[in-house]
């Protein structure tokens, strides 16, 4: 059973996936996880394989959720996407990392969203 926070977690998801469906991304992949880590979102964007890191936030006293990715956070995302590009057989592919960021709004049934493409780069994992 999820808590709330992880409820609206998955809500956030959900509503990511449908902008950047939208946006003409193709999902491949939703939750992936090794035991190095998870990403939210693996998707295309044209010949492009893009690893996808979703924030909500239900209120704005945190601040902008894009800033809730750290380096350290983007560190285990890397190395969860270096795996995932292994076990597809995929290491010489184009690939970047983005980040939707899902903001609060007074009506709550339309947040606003926010695509970061090339929100991080790949360093030393």
């Amino acid at each position: 059973m999820l808590n709330q926070k992880q409820q609206y977690g998955r809500k956030g998801e959900s509503v990511a996936v449908k902008q950047l469906i939208k946006n003409g991304y193709r999902i491949l992949e939703q939750n992936y996880r090794t035991k190095t880590g998870e990403i939210d979102i693996v998707a295309k964007d044209g010949d492009t394989i893009v690893f996808i890191e979703v924030k909500a936030r239900q209120t704005s006293g945190y601040g902008n959720p894009k800033h809730a990715v750290t380096w350290t956070k983007q560190q285990k995302i890397a190395r969860t996407a270096l795996t995932y590009l292994k076990s597809t057989k995929q290491m010489g592919k184009r690939a970047r990392f983005d980040v939707v960021a899902i903001h609060p709004s007074e009506d709550q049934d339309q947040p606003s969203i926010e695509i970061i493409k090339n929100a991080f780069e790949l360093t030393g994992t």
